[in-house]
C-alpha cells in the first residue's frame, strides 16, 4: 500500500511540475538597466525548444570622456509561475570594451562571465516585459571585479 501511494504522489507530483510553455520563436527590444555605464542593449531572444532559449544582447555608450560596447550571451531556461508570467534563469559570458579620451586610461578589452535571474509576462498581444538581475564577473585591468546590473526589458514577439 506505502508503494502505491508513494507512486501515485510521484506521479501527481511530476505532472503537477510539467506546464506547457508558449514562449515566442523570437523577441527583440531593448533591455535597459545600468552596468557600468551600459545603460540601454539591443536584446535578442531565440527559443530553442521546449523551455530553453539563448539571448544576445549589444549594449553602447558614449559617456564624458569614455565609449564603450558590450556583448552578451546568455543560455536560459523558463519555467511558468502563473498564467502569462514565467520566471527564467541562465549563464553565458560576453566582451567589451572601453576607449577613453583620457591619457591617463588606457583603452581595454575584456572578458565577463554573466548569471541571469528575472520574472517576464508575455501578454496576449506581441508584448514581453520582464524584469532580471544579471550579476557580472569581469576579467580586465579597468573591469575585474563582481558588477550587479537590474533591468527592465520590452521586446516585441514574431
Amino acid at each position: 500500500m506505502k508503494k502505491l501511494i508513494l507512486t501515485s504522489f510521484t506521479i501527481l507530483a511530476g505532472f503537477a511540475f510539467m506546464n506547457a510553455q508558449e514562449i515566442a520563436d523570437n523577441t527583440i527590444g531593448l533591455r535597459l538597466g545600468d552596468s557600468d555605464g551600459f545603460g540601454a542593449e539591443i536584446s535578442y531572444q531565440r527559443a530553442l525548444g521546449g523551455n530553453n532559449r539563448l539571448e544576445a544582447n549589444f549594449g553602447w555608450r558614449t559617456g564624458n570622456g569614455y565609449d564603450g560596447f558590450k556583448l552578451t550571451g546568455l543560455y536560459q531556461w523558463i519555467w511558468e509561475l502563473d498564467g502569462n508570467f514565467n520566471w527564467y534563469a541562465g549563464a553565458g559570458g560576453g566582451l567589451g570594451s572601453y576607449s577613453f579620451d583620457d591619457n591617463a586610461l588606457d583603452d581595454e578589452t575584456f572578458l565577463f562571465l554573466a548569471g541571469d535571474i528575472g520574472i517576464e509576462y508575455n501578454f496576449d498581444i506581441p508584448l514581453l516585459i520582464s524584469l532580471d538581475f544579471r550579476p557580472e564577473l569581469g576579467f580586465g585591468a579597468f573591469r575585474d571585479d563582481l558588477d550587479f546590473d537590474i533591468a527592465l526589458g520590452v521586446r516585441y514577439q514574431f
